[in-house]
């Protein structure tokens, strides 16, 4: 038998290459103009049109000198060519999660330390104004031309487009659970157009818009009728290794990409690792670390982040505490007690949004609870101020909680401080929350803030325990600020 491949023009993956190769050169272009640019407007800002020359010391006191307008081009060349050795146009880190970007940061700060050792081996000074422009600016650049071209692509998948059409397959109570993860996400790029289960399409739809197309011997028909380009295979007892390897063979004729999906669930990639033994794919995932160095380093840049937003945010502390008081006779601050890292209670700070006898008056207003069944939240809260009602609807009633991370109470990202009380009602897992400090925000605050369920809630903040990065810490700050401006979910 002789197995050919589906190469066709208007082939599901002849159309998924397309984009993707279209995408990538969107990439290479931005890339290479950013870095030109970044790398002769340093040259220009730190040595004008002189023409300076870098001096590179030689044999019996000999000294070559080489134009900066070359050092320049090696530097283009090699900080282009780290890019792509770093593969940040990868196929499969591309318009989602953190990957991208910290493979971009780690190309340009290894090419800069390729270029200061190599000036340190030839004795020769690289101007330091030189390389402290040219390096954060391109940086900086770098990150933001791949978020916007992010923006871009994620806005095209909305429409349907630049998209990996997905037929689920496998036992359904695993397929469900893949489609449900699959639909929180809504940036994956992933459009599942169907699934086929051990019983077959005698079943009811397995999610909103993800019909079941057959059993599992129908596979090449359900593929050609929903032109899907990947399939994800969730696990199914009826098939063995051979069936596997036999179903791998069947969607390498038709170029159909294959997903496996093992039944791992909130644990990000740094913490997954292939580890491929006599053939097989065995999948090793690390345990969550909650001390070391990593935690060192988040507690210097709260601490660091922390101070410098006092100092620049105290007039607008005294701007806050003046209307607070003239809106309502009481304090400008309310302390409450929270329940901090590995259970230990402290004094949380808010600015005051309530009238001071808020706590009095709960008891009458339980039954009105807007909240998720164990946070109580109220639209429309009687106890609230005016000015309160504004402080809360843009989070500035949680400034003052920056002190509590400068005390080392609460950290700038991390799980919702919790009451006592809610504590008293978490069960073996939920207590994980407590692993880490409490944040300011968190992932909670960035995918729907009060409008979250008890469920949603609790799963994002052990996502975040568990899988927690410092450059996921500045993303989840970025997505706050913005959250924030918008108002979303807040009440």
């Amino acid at each position: 038998m002789t197995l050919t491949r589906n190469t066709s023009l208007d082939s599901p993956a002849a159309v998924v290459e397309t984009w993707q190769r279209a995408y990538a050169l969107r990439l290479l272009v931005t890339d290479l103009v950013v870095i030109v640019v970044t790398v002769y407007a340093s040259q220009f800002i730190r040595f004008g049109t002189s023409g300076a020359k870098l001096r590179i010391p030689g044999d019996e006191g000999d000294v070559y000198e080489l134009s900066y307008v070359l050092v320049s081009g090696f530097l283009v060349v090699g900080w282009f060519a780290s890019l792509s050795l770093f593969a940040t146009r990868d196929r499969n880190i591309i318009g989602a999660g953190t990957s991208e970007y910290k493979r971009i940061t780690d190309a340009t700060i290894r090419v800069f330390a390729v270029l200061a050792i190599l000036a340190f081996l030839l004795q020769s000074e690289v101007g330091r104004g030189y390389l402290l422009v040219a390096l954060p600016l391109g940086l900086s650049l770098l990150l933001v031309s791949r978020w916007s071209w992010r923006k871009w692509l994620l806005h095209r998948r909305a429409t349907g487009a630049y998209s990996h059409r997905a037929v689920l397959m496998g036992e359904r109570q695993k397929c469900e659970h893949v489609a449900e993860q699959i639909a929180r996400d809504g940036q994956s790029g992933i459009v599942l157009v169907g699934a086929l289960t051990e019983r077959g399409s005698s079943q009811h739809e397995l999610a909103p818009g993800v019909p079941v197309l057959g059993e599992f011997s129908g596979l090449s028909r359900a593929l050609a009728e929903a032109r899907a380009d990947t399939v994800i295979f969730t696990g199914a007892d009826t098939i063995d290794p051979r069936g596997m390897r036999q179903l791998g063979w069947e969607l390498e004729a038709t170029s159909t990409n294959l997903i496996v999906a093992p039944a791992l669930t909130d644990v990000a990639g740094p913490r997954i690792h292939a580890r491929p033994v006599a053939g097989l794919p065995l999948i090793q995932v690390d345990y969550p670390e909650f001390s070391g160095r990593k935690y060192a380093a988040k507690r210097a840049f709260d601490l660091v982040v922390s101070l410098l937003a006092l100092v620049v945010l105290s007039p607008v502390f005294l701007v806050i505490a003046v209307l607070v008081r003239r809106d309502s006779p009481g304090p400008a601050l309310f302390t409450q007690e929270r329940v901090g890292l590995n259970g230990e209670r402290f004094r949380m700070l808010k600015f005051r949004s309530m009238v001071t006898d808020a706590e009095t008056q709960l008891p009458t207003l339980l039954d009105r609870s807007d909240g998720n069944g164990v946070l109580f939240k109220l639209k429309s809260d009687p106890r609230v101020t005016r000015i309160g009602a504004v402080l809360r609807r843009y989070s500035l009633d949680e400034l003052p909680q920056l002190v509590n991370v400068l005390l080392g109470d609460m950290s700038l990202v991390g799980p919702r401080p919790p009451l006592a009380s809610e504590v008293e009602r978490y069960d073996e897992w939920t207590r994980r929350r407590l692993l880490v400090r409490p944040g300011i925000t968190g992932l909670w605050q960035t995918q729907g803030r009060s409008d979250l369920s008890w469920e949603d809630s609790v799963r994002l903040d052990l996502y975040y325990v568990e899988n927690w990065s410092l450059t996921g810490d500045i993303i989840i700050l970025y997505r706050t600020a913005r959250s924030v401006v918008r108002a979303q979910g807040a009440y």
